[in-house]
């Protein structure tokens, strides 16, 4: 039992440690690249890339369909499983872009009648079909916990995307600039994905076995319809009732927090759901696992919120300037609320484990009701600017959505502690003392940041960021963390 245990940890040790390679290299380059281009292009053109990216949202979801997290869910998935579901999601994708194809001019029309969308989306939303032939290959070695390659494979598409974007940036293109860095980044990933794995599906297709999937993967799809909603509904109001303008504002805000946010998230679900899924049978050992899990997952996600929201201004003022200024505040809403995300999503992949997909469609719609709650209640103020603050509306909306997520946060809180092992009170003790040492270290970097705020940008941020991590670690140190003594033996290759 010991060994199976030693083995299981060095499993996800491992998966963790690429698919953290893998979120920090694609971040820097999508980093870098972000940065170029927020610098070429205008508010407008940022509106305009945001416009498209809500119904391109809906429709990758669609073309996802669940049945991915149904085929990880699944302990031993055969070659006639993912055939029929490597099919189902490029025909549905094929269906997808044509109706959207067709539909341009009524986008066009949600947007102040903005002709440029409707060539513009016409040729992003070819990136759906295109997707649509990865999620398979990508599927395949997540279940088998070979992260290596996708990593590698996905800097080597951020890289040839970047190189796109920026010169056709330089070039004048605009907007269309990342509308072919979107194309490039997914036609570079699917072909280096077929070219390594070498696993071709069969010329075959059954609906036995889709509909074999369909428990875990309806409850999973509309989840992710319904969380899709959630994550995009802001960028459909801020477009059609204020403007392109403040809708690049908002896209740049949501972008940089997504980076930490949805990559901090998607390593956590991709790493913890294989293995969750492996000792479903098991309460016990799934307790002890998710235990380490609930520990693990607050050591990270309450720093890494909590000291970048502290560097926003000098970071924003080092990579923008100050164009993007009327972006920070909303930035850092953005990323309080991702705390509550990335906890709901990590207590998503226990109830998905135990096979309760349709428990997460109900807290999506608890979180969609308080949602929509919150957008009436602060809808009436969307408009409201001044000469300080242009998007002080905005950001009455974003903080009523984070008070949405914290609701939402508590009632999922309390349906996986039913059916996890854990009470309520041992999901909070698991987070207490990080949340802590967090505000230690925030507390910290403000009175450093006060001291030398005359500093240039660059530098500010980064002695604060030093001093509030320093903070952390050495009161980690004092209290003992054993996920902090076992992350720093991972990283310097040491061995208890």
């Amino acid at each position: 039992m010991a060994v199976e245990g030693d083995s299981l940890k060095g499993k996800v040790a491992g998966t963790l440690t690429w698919n953290a390679v893998d979120k920090v290299a694609s971040q820097l380059l999508y980093a870098v690249t972000g940065i170029i281009l927020a610098r070429l292009l205008s508010q407008e053109d940022f509106g305009l890339v945001g416009a498209m990216l809500v119904f391109q949202a809906f429709a990758s979801l669609f073309i996802d369909s669940g049945f991915s997290s149904a085929l990880i869910q699944r302990k031993s998935p055969s070659r006639e499983d993912y055939s029929t579901v490597l099919w189902f999601n490029i025909a549905l994708a094929c269906v997808i872009y044509i109706i959207l194809f067709f539909c341009a001019p009524l986008i066009a029309w949600c947007f102040d009648n903005d002709q440029r969308l409707i060539p513009m989306s016409r040729v992003m939303f070819i990136s759906f079909i295109i997707n649509a032939t990865a999620i398979v290959q990508t599927n395949r070695l997540m279940k088998q916990m070979n992260v290596r390659p996708i990593a590698v494979i996905n800097s080597i598409g951020l890289v040839v995307a970047a190189v796109v974007g920026i010169i056709l940036a330089f070039a004048g293109f605009g907007a269309w600039a990342i509308v072919w860095q979107t194309i490039s980044l997914g036609a570079t990933k699917s072909i280096l994905l077929w070219i390594y794995s070498g696993w071709r599906p069969l010329w075959m297709f059954s609906w036995k076995i889709l509909a074999g999937f369909f428990n875990v993967g309806s409850g999973v799809m509309v989840s992710s319809f319904l969380n899709t909603v959630f994550q995009t509904i802001y960028s459909f109001f801020i477009g059609h009732l204020v403007g392109l303008a403040p809708l690049g504002y908002y896209t740049q805000s949501d972008k940089w927090s997504k980076m930490g946010v949805m990559s901090l998230s998607q390593v956590l679900t991709s790493s913890f759901l294989p293995v969750l899924s492996s000792v479903q049978d098991n309460i016990a050992e799934f307790r002890r696992v998710t235990t380490k899990m609930n520990r693990f997952t607050a050591y990270v996600t309450f720093p890494a919120m909590g000291l970048l929201a502290m560097i926003a201004t000098p970071l924003f003022h080092a990579l923008f300037g100050t164009k993007w200024d009327a972006s920070i505040v909303m930035f850092q809403i953005l990323l309080a609320r991702g705390v509550f995300t990335i906890f709901q999503g990590l207590y998503n992949n226990y109830i998905l484990a135990l096979g309760k997909a349709r428990l997460i469609v109900v807290t999506e719609v608890v979180r969609d009701v308080v949602a929509a709650i919150a957008i009436v209640a602060t809808l009436p103020f969307i408009g409201l600017s001044n000469v300080e603050n242009p998007v002080l509306g905005l950001e009455i909306l974003l903080y009523g959505q984070l008070a949405a997520s914290v609701v939402t946060w508590i009632v999922t809180l309390v349906i996986t502690s039913r059916i996890s092992g854990h009470s309520v009170g041992e999901y909070l003790a698991h987070s207490i003392p990080y949340v802590m040492m967090t505000a230690a270290a925030m507390i910290v970097m403000y009175f450093v940041g006060s001291l030398i705020e005359t500093m240039s940008p660059l530098l500010l941020a980064a002695i604060m960021l030093l001093a509030g991590g320093a903070v952390y670690l050495i009161i980690g140190a004092i209290a003992g963390s054993t996920i902090q003594r076992d992350i720093l033996n991972r990283l310097f290759n040491r061995s208890k």
